[in-house]
Order: C-alpha cells, then sequence, then structure tokens
C-alpha cells in the first residue's frame, strides 16, 4: 500500500539520513511513494523493456555482425547505459521532483533539459500507443478460424503480386503478410502528401488503448505499481514459452546461427558502435525523462545502484532472449520456404507486424501462439506508455498542481485530461497516410532530438553540477559514495561517449525514408521542425536564466549554474544540530 513519502517503512538509517531524507521534500507537501522496493524494479523494467527490445535489437545483432555486435553493446551498457540510469535514478530520487523542477535546482543554466525531457515524452506518447492499436488489430484478428494474413485470397490482396509465401528476390512480388499490413491494417496511401481518410477501426483500437492506460495510470503509482506485477511479469513466460516451441521447428537452429555467428571485421565499422550505443539509450529509456519521474517516488534511501544493475541487466538480458524467439521463428520459415536467412529478416515493426505474423500462421496451434504474442506485445507496450505518459502527468502536478486542482477538483481529471489530448494528437497517425506520419515523427524524435537532449543532459549532470555533487546526493541517500567506476563514467567516459554518438548521427545523416518511398522537401522541413519542438527549450531556457539573473554577463552566468540544492556537509551538519526544517532546495548562492 502506497503511503504519504514519511519514510517510516524504511530500513535503519543514522538520523542524519533521516533529517536529510524529511528535508527532501518542499514544506507542507506530501508524495506517494511505491509501496515496495519491487514495484519501482518493475515498473522501471517495464518500461525499459518494450517493443525496441523484439524487433530492433535482434535486427542489429545480426546485421552489425552477429555475435560479434555483442562486444560494442555491452561495453555501451557498462559505459553509458549503467552510469547514465543510476545518474537518473539519483536525480530523481534526491530531488522527489520530475524531471523539470530537478533540472531547474540542479542546474538552472539548463533547466530547459528538464522540459525537453517532458516535451519528448509527449510526442512519443502520441504516436507510441498507435503501435498498441496495431497489435490490438492483429490480437483480434488471431482468434478467427485461419489466419487472415496467409492467403491471397482476400477483398484487400492485389492477386497479380500476392505471394503465400516470402517472396524471396523476386521483387514484384509481396507475401500476403505484407499485403494485409499495407492493404488491410494500414489502407496506405501513395505518400504523405494523401493523407486519406480516417480508419475508424484503428480509430476505436486507439480509443481503446488509451482508456486502458488511463485505468491503469489514474490514481499514480497507487494503480500503476499494481498494474506491473503482471504486465512486466507476463511477457518472460511467454518469451520463454515461445522459445521452447520454436528450437523445436526444422530450420530453427540455422535462424539461431545466423543470428549469433560472430563477424569480426564489423568490429572496426564505427556504424556498429554507433548503433550499439543508440540501441542502449533507446532500450534503456534514458532522456525521456521517464526514470527520473519513477524514482522519484522512491524512499530516500532506496538502494539505487543495485536497482540500476537490475534493470539494465534484465534489459539486455531480454534483447537477448527475443533475438533467440524470433531469429529461430525466421529460420524455420526461411527452412519452409527454402530461402536464406537474410531474405527473411527485415528492420522495424515490419519484423512483428509482417514477418512474424506468417511465421505464425505456419506454426502448429496457430490459434494458440498468435493470441498469446500479439497479447505479449501489449503488455510490453503498454508499459513504456505508462511510463512516458507519467512523465506529463507529473510536470502538471508539480507545476501547475494547486490551480489545476482548483479547477478539476481531483488529480484522476488531470490523468484524464492528459490522455485525452495525448489520443487527439496520435488522430493523424491512424488516417490511411498514417505511416508516413509515424514514419517521419519516430526518426526525427527517436533519433535525432534523444541524442542532442542526451548530450545536454550529461553536460548538464557530470561537468557544470559537477560529479562531486552527484556523488555527494549518492552518499546522503545511501550512507557511502559511488565507486571509482560510476566516477570515471560520469566524469568522463559518458560524456565523450555521448558527443561522439551524436556527431555519428549528424554527420551519417540521411534523410527519412520508408522502404522505397522518399519524402518530400516540405515534409523535411516538418521534420525538422518536430526535432526543435523539445530542444529548442534548451536555448530558451538559459536565456531566460540568464536574462532573470542581475549583474554582468559573468555574474549572470556564475549565478545560473550554481545550483539551488544545498550539499555542503558543514551546512547539513549546522542544520541538523540546530533541526532547522530547511529543505535542500534552499538557494545555495
Amino acid at each position: 500500500m502506497l503511503t504519504p513519502c514519511d519514510d517510516t517503512d524504511a530500513d535503519p538509517e543514522p538520523l542524519e539520513h533521516k533529517v536529510t531524507a524529511e528535508r527532501a521534500l518542499d514544506p507542507g507537501t506530501q508524495r506517494l511513494t511505491w509501496s515496495g522496493r519491487l514495484e519501482f524494479i518493475l515498473a522501471s523494467v517495464g518500461y525499459a523493456v518494450g517493443l525496441g527490445n523484439v524487433w530492433r535489437f535482434p535486427y542489429l545483432c545480426y546485421s552489425s555482425g552477429g555475435g560479434a555486435f555483442m562486444i560494442p553493446y555491452v561495453t555501451m551498457v557498462l559505459l553509458c547505459g549503467v552510469p547514465l540510469l543510476f545518474m537518473e535514478f539519483t536525480i530523481g530520487q534526491y530531488t522527489r521532483l520530475g524531471p523539470v523542477h530537478a533540472f531547474a535546482k540542479i542546474c538552472p543554466l539548463f533547466k530547459g533539459v528538464g522540459l525537453a525531457t517532458v516535451v519528448i515524452s509527449s510526442v512519443y506518447s502520441t504516436y507510441y500507443n498507435v503501435l498498441m492499436s496495431w497489435v490490438f488489430f492483429y490480437l483480434i484478428n488471431s482468434f478467427r478460424a485461419a489466419p487472415p494474413w496467409k492467403s491471397c485470397n482476400n477483398t484487400w490482396n492485389v492477386p497479380e503480386n500476392c505471394s503465400s509465401g516470402f517472396p524471396g528476390n523476386v521483387t514484384h512480388l509481396q507475401s500476403a503478410s505484407q499485403q494485409f499490413f499495407d492493404h488491410r491494417l494500414l489502407e496506405k496511401t501513395t505518400g504523405i502528401e494523401e493523407p486519406g481518410g480516417l480508419r475508424w477501426e484503428l480509430f476505436g483500437y486507439l480509443m481503446i488503448t488509451w482508456v486502458i492506460v488511463y485505468l491503469c495510470i489514474f490514481r499514480g503509482i497507487r494503480s500503476t505499481g499494481k498494474v506491473v506485477y503482471f504486465t512486466a511479469v507476463f511477457p518472460y513466460f511467454l518469451l520463454f514459452a515461445l522459445l521452447i516451441n520454436n528450437v523445436q521447428l526444422p530450420g530453427a537452429k540455422n535462424g539461431i546461427l545466423y543470428f549469433v555467428t560472430p563477424v569480426w571485421s564489423r568490429l572496426f565499422d564505427m556504424k556498429v558502435w554507433v548503433n550499439a550505443a543508440s540501441q542502449v539509450f533507446n532500450s534503456v529509456g534514458i532522456t525521456f525523462g521517464c526514470m527520473i519521474s519513477m524514482a522519484s517516488y522512491n524512499n530516500f534511501n532506496n538502494n539505487i545502484a543495485r536497482d540500476s544493475l537490475i534493470v539494465s541487466s534484465i534489459n539486455s538480458f531480454t534483447s537477448i532472449l527475443a533475438g533467440f524467439v524470433i531469429f529461430s521463428a525466421v529460420g524455420y520459415m526461411a527452412h519452409l520456404h527454402n530461402l536464406p536467412v537474410e531474405n527473411i529478416a527485415t528492420d522495424g515493426p515490419g519484423l512483428v507486424f509482417v514477418v512474424y505474423p506468417e511465421v505464425l500462421a505456419t506454426m502448429p496451434a496457430f490459434q494458440l501462439w498468435a493470441p498469446l504474442f500479439f497479447f505479449m506485445l501489449l503488455c510490453l507496450g503498454l508499459d513504456s506508455q505508462f511510463a512516458t505518459t507519467e512523465v506529463a502527468v507529473t510536470f502538471i502536478k508539480d507545476e501547475f498542481g494547486p490551480k489545476v486542482l482548483s479547477f478539476l477538483k481531483r488529480e484522476e481529471l488531470i490523468v484524464l485530461a492528459v490522455c485525452v489530448v495525448f489520443f487527439v494528437l496520435g488522430i493523424p497517425h491512424i488516417t490511411k497516410g498514417g505511416i508516413y506520419v509515424f514514419q517521419l515523427l519516430d526518426h526525427y524524435t527517436a533519433v535525432i532530438s534523444l541524442m542532442v537532449l542526451a548530450f545536454f543532459e550529461v553536460v548538464a549532470v557530470c561537468w557544470i553540477f559537477g560529479v562531486p555533487r552527484v556523488s555527494l546526493m549518492v552518499e546522503k541517500m545511501q550512507g557511502k559514495a559511488p565507486n571509482i567506476y560510476f566516477r570515471v563514467c560520469w566524469l568522463l567516459l559518458s560524456p565523450l561517449l555521448v558527443l561522439c554518438i551524436m556527431i555519428s548521427i549528424i554527420i551519417q545523416y540521411t534523410p527519412v525514408h520508408y522502404g522505397d518511398y522518399r519524402y518530400p522537401a516540405w515534409a523535411e522541413v516538418v521534420g525538422w521542425g518536430i526535432s526543435l519542438v523539445s530542444v529548442v527549450w534548451i536555448p530558451l531556457g538559459a536565456l531566460h536564466e540568464l536574462y532573470k539573473n542581475k549583474g554582468s554577463f559573468l555574474q549572470r552566468l556564475k549565478t545560473a549554474v550554481t545550483p539551488a540544492v544545498i550539499l555542503d556537509p558543514l551546512l547539513e551538519k549546522h542544520n541538523h544540530d540546530s533541526l532547522v526544517p530547511e529543505t535542500p532546495f534552499t538557494s545555495a548562492v
């Protein structure tokens, strides 16, 4: 059961830590906490483990050197994933605030970073739930006696170029599964210039997914903390069940070998290392503000170093497990059609909405495995959606709580308003040309904006706020400073790696495309505008902070980089001795 954040159920700790924990709240506020450590871990795992683990990692692994890809991937997890996740947990747990207010306290000059994380999570939420509407569509259709994506005898098929299996290298043919995705699910138009009408079926499924999200988060972590016991755990039962089933199929071994066989020469390709780093950021969920928000509901003395290792390890394990599940099935499909594995494996949504449904259609007991597979995807996606939506809700409560509540009266209505707005903003994605809008937003939000934001977040925390202050935060919460591994990563390795990744993405930039379709110039401009929607708050926040301060430019700059968090041990001891109930957010200037 959730309780106000009074730390009465925390482990025994020295008095000075209890006093610090009490001061972590602003005077007169009560912040709920997770009822148990397991809830926080499950919620974090549920957010980190999503659809990208199922479709993006397996493809990246086999296309970037197979088993050799694990070397750059594990390196990036250890040098960026774990340390930066620990850093975000530290910020959230110590400040007990969402990302906007937390960054305004630790680095006023880059307070826009916090707002940028809210914006990028909000944009992400508007189109990520569209994937859940697709999953619902497939889930409902999987209960039919025969899979509708298996044959070419349906009204949506184009018989002259439809193949009942995978066409291989025959470029003028499409699989029945691909045509089901293009012509039945999407009713795809020729381009973004032709939006077409609304897909009313998807409209209904999108509404259902937002109703589910609302019912799971409307009471904040009081409801989310209970839901994740199922949504975060159940997918693992299905993944193991699918793996056990798949490895018994003919050809499965060839698919797995193709997935894991190392191509050592690829280690000298810089793009492989960039792919590994991008996968870690997208998968672990760094810079979206979600981890900061969820950690802000922790007890003050929660062991976040341990939690960072647990969440990162489970996330990586899930990606590898999903790779075995997917490629054992791809190997089976290659065996059936006598094709090379590389002719079947594909990147992006096509792997789970085109290739795997075709695989399921040929499996024994299709009526069992198909519904279970799509239900698993639903659980994986909803967990991630809970967290990104909660970022916006936390921001509104922290920033406008009393004002909004005076109008709406209940916190549940704040959550409802956020869900309704995100639902409306997602409608362009479920038009007949919506797939092109979806691809445009995903490219410019999940790749370009994300890495720019990651760079400024790392600079703000690691170099301006400083590793000594971050270490002192950890020491006050845990009773001991972080070890040399974390400090070296924060000070040098993580910032430099993020900088290299950002530069590489800019140098290797290619315009967005969907299959063979190339976007018009005006769509490219819109895409860059989408990128700016989130990152523009960083320079605007810096200019506002410098403008409102007084004195010369250097004095304004000095004030802007001075954190509003008291971390001086002598001052903390004085406050403890005099029992002054100050908050750690009293200005240090």
